[in-house]
């Protein structure tokens, strides 16, 4: 069954950090690109970073820098690690395999 269960996410202070974790279905992790995405209040969901089968990323501009995402071939899971937060960055974060499947979502706040 193909399957996507987010984990990580809190209560931070800006300039903090987080990891976020996808943990997938081997089916989803061995044949599709990855993303998160995030869905601020009053927002649409928008790509945050992607990471292709075979490990090529892609960032939006407004992570550029802060954000790294990365797979564990071992563990089928793909890692968010999300630094410099700033309070722009409260979201709801979701990863989904190519908009096809999704996972439920992870609430980062970032607030001091």
């Amino acid at each position: 069954q193909a399957r996507l269960v987010e984990s990580g996410g809190g209560s931070v202070q800006p300039g903090g950090s987080l990891r976020l974790s996808c943990a997938a279905s081997e089916s989803i992790f061995s044949f599709y690109t990855i993303g998160w995405y995030r869905q601020a209040p009053g927002k649409q969901r928008e790509l945050a970073a992607l990471i292709t089968t075979d490990g090529r990323t892609k960032y939006a501009d407004s992570v550029q820098g802060r954000f790294t995402i990365s797979r564990d071939y071992a563990k089928n899971t793909v890692y968010l690690q999300m630094n410099g937060l700033k309070p722009e960055d409260t979201a709801v974060y979701f990863c989904a395999a190519e908009t096809l499947y999704w996972g439920q979502g992870t609430q980062v706040t970032v607030s001091s």
